[in-house]
């Protein structure tokens, strides 16, 4: 393979152990020779075998004859590529729910094969066919005995932290993952959480006392030092096991919206919804497009004609209880083709980041072969005051 220019990857700029890049449609990951060792053991411990059988983990191959000058590289690996890249502040209460529980599950099998992840970052999971998977092939390391978890309070704030101000608070303040693309810091969720939540011992120790003992000792780094205690294996799966069961046990709080129950309040009479379904279904087979983006989803409705078909849906819409029964119904029937996403189409998801590039618009990620826009244009002239020219 002569060498070729390669399009590095915006985003991936921040981990010293390697990055990712582009030719044409096919996506690689560069692993640095700094992280040789911790690579090396992954990949041969079994570790890695494991959670690609268990769905966890995006499969790779090392490319043996990628050749380019690059002296930092120490091997190039070849991933699956994900359909469409989705970020955290798109994603409904049961979507980020799920994937917090991988990333657990991820992690004690970690601490099984003596790994443990140093970033829990929620960036890290994707949705393919319908299930959280993680992408990251460079989070992992070798564990140390006595070592705390590197990536705890990342957890903290980018899954635990949002999953309680949804379902404690509002489901609406799960967007705020978009202002704090790091994780939502821990003082301002205990501040935000209602009162009695200091008297749940899992919340009041992950989050309450996580945040003050992150205020007290954050200003005086020594005394960490000096308090600090070894952590065995067995304690910190004790805190995974804590982790998992506090976040089984947050339920969403589905409150009800107008859209949330779409099929229980349409203006169709049933011939008539049928007749509109046919007609969709024909523009489809008669289009073929190999994705569509189904704007102003509700429910999923009529992205599940387009997944019937085998089309890769995009399904979006700004109700959060809407996104959160649509993703729903994808778990429980296992559809593969859907996957819901909240998106408020009068202010679509911007460039974030850093210089604007860390996290793509939803433009930027299109387009799509076909578009469905059904009984959307009065919503966005009238509730939202866009004029039709």
């Amino acid at each position: 393979m002569r060498k070729r220019k390669l399009i590095r990857e915006t985003s991936s700029f921040r981990d010293p152990s390697g990055f990712v890049f582009y030719l044409g449609n096919t996506i690689y990951r560069q692993v640095n020779i700094s992280y040789k060792n911790d690579y090396l053991y992954f990949k041969n411990s079994g570790l890695y075998k494991k959670l690609v059988v268990e769905k966890l983990l995006i499969p790779f191959r090392e490319v043996s004859d990628f050749k380019y000058e690059n002296s930092e590289a120490f091997v190039i690996l070849k991933t699956e590529n994900i359909p469409f890249i989705s970020y955290p502040y798109e994603w409904c209460f049961e979507q980020l729910k799920d994937a917090a529980l991988c990333t657990l599950q991820i992690q004690r099998l970690c601490l099984e094969a003596s790994v443990s992840l140093k970033d829990a970052s929620a960036f890290n999971i994707q949705f393919l066919k319908g299930r959280p998977i993680m992408i990251d092939i460079l989070s992992f390391e070798r564990y140390k005995e006595g070592s705390p978890w590197v990536a705890y309070l990342q957890f903290c704030q980018q899954f635990l932290g949002p999953l309680l101000l949804m379902s404690k608070v509002d489901s609406r303040l799960g967007t705020l993952s978009g202002i704090y693309l790091d994780g939502i810091p821990l003082d301002f969720t205990s501040r935000l959480l209602p009162k009695y939540t200091f008297l749940n011992f899992p919340i009041l120790a992950h989050i309450h006392l996580h945040s003050h003992n992150q205020t007290k000792y954050g200003r005086n780094p020594s005394q960490v030092r000096l308090k600090r205690k070894a952590l065995t294996k067995n304690m910190l799966l004790g805190i995974i096991d804590n982790l998992e069961n506090l976040i089984q046990s947050i339920k969403y709080s589905d409150d009800p919206t107008e859209w949330g129950k779409y099929s229980n309040m349409m203006n169709y009479t049933k011939a008539a919804f049928e007749n509109k379904k046919k007609i969709v279904k024909s523009y489809l087979v008669r289009q073929k497009p190999k994705n569509v983006w189904d704007l102003g989803a509700n429910t999923g409705e009529f992205s599940r004609i387009a997944a019937s078909l085998g089309i890769a849906t995009i399904s979006l819409d700004s109700d959060h209880s809407a996104v959160n029964n649509n993703y729903l119904q994808v778990k429980q029937n296992g559809e593969m083709n859907i996957l819901p996403l909240l998106m408020d189409l009068a202010n679509p998801t911007t460039d974030l980041g850093w210089a604007h590039k860390e996290r793509k618009s939803l433009l930027s990620r299109g387009p799509s072969d076909l578009a469905m826009a059904l009984a959307l244009v009065h919503h966005l002239c009238i509730s939202k005051n866009i004029p039709f020219s």
